[in-house]
């Protein structure tokens, strides 16, 4: 049996880290609460606008009229990978790493060429260990994130699929349910899948001052809003887990400092009873 003072040591070193835990859990429920607001407030909006692009999109010729509605066949794809730059948040790393890799392997059996592009540490490093064939990194986009971030990122994948490296670009991300619940996806940015038009929808947008000038502000600003969405819907995933995890493990410390103290209480109480059977064993020793 350990000694009290290892045990005691021990409870005291727990004790410390629940307090850490304790603190990470509050910070992370203050995060979310924001990061919660600002996806719930651009979440209509963005898909209100995927709508609608996809709408112009089965009313126009796609390459003819813009180079984002190009229809090629899928032979290089891009995946963008959405993970932190921190670690301690659950699965919420290991969920995505796990889909993009899948989904990777997927794409590779059909023939197709695949590279990435991963946005935070995490996935970086996993992928990285696996040999990917990785176009760009982004760490630290997260810290502070806003639209101009998010638009560099929609003007990246853009540029390399007006100029033919890309056929395709998807999505890995963690899109936010709830703070217990976040669900991994993997969606498609590019190219934008027109809707099938019924009977009724045949009818034209009038296009001012013309459609070129219009889907040249349209889709630039449709590649932002998404990517803007996505990156939103990660951080408020991140802090969500990462909130949990930190419930669980500050649940964790409790339950193994009660189980502890038991055991330093037991071994005491053995230790009292053993001295106290010494100097009964004495004290008798010298009556004999």
């Amino acid at each position: 049996m350990a000694s009290l003072k290892a045990i005691k040591r021990r409870i005291v070193s727990i004790k410390n880290t629940r307090k850490i835990t304790r603190a990470m859990k509050m910070v992370a429920a203050a995060r979310l609460r924001r990061a919660q607001q600002r996806i719930t407030d651009l979440r209509p909006y963005a898909n209100k606008t995927a709508t609608l692009i996809a709408q112009v999109a089965a009313r126009v010729e796609g390459a003819e009229s813009h180079p984002l509605l190009a229809q090629r066949e899928e032979r290089k794809v891009l995946i963008v990978v959405l993970t932190s730059d921190r670690g301690l948040a659950g699965g919420f790393n290991a969920s995505t790493n796990k889909r993009a890799y899948a989904f990777w392997k997927e794409l590779e059996a059909q023939g197709k060429e695949v590279s990435f592009a991963i946005i935070g540490r995490k996935g970086g490093e996993y992928f990285k260990r696996r040999n990917a064939k990785i176009m760009r990194t982004v760490p630290g986009i997260f810290d502070n994130l806003t639209s101009e971030k998010a638009g560099e990122v929609g003007r990246y994948i853009a540029g390399h699929f007006v100029t033919g490296e890309l056929d395709s670009a998807y999505f890995v991300y963690n899109e936010f349910k709830s703070a217990m619940t976040q669900t991994v996806k993997v969606e498609k940015l590019l190219p934008v899948t027109p809707v099938e038009l019924s009977a009724q929808d045949g009818s034209d947008y009038i296009y001012e001052p013309n459609q070129r000038a219009l889907l040249d502000r349209l889709l630039p600003m449709y590649m932002e809003v998404q990517s803007f969405r996505t990156l939103l819907d990660s951080v408020a995933s991140e802090h969500g887990a990462r909130m949990t995890a930190m419930d669980n493990a500050t649940r964790n410390a409790s339950d193994m400092i009660d189980k502890l103290t038991l055991q330093y209480n037991r071994a005491r109480q053995a230790a009292i009873t053993k001295e106290l059977m010494e100097i009964i064993g004495g004290a008798e020793a010298l009556k004999g």
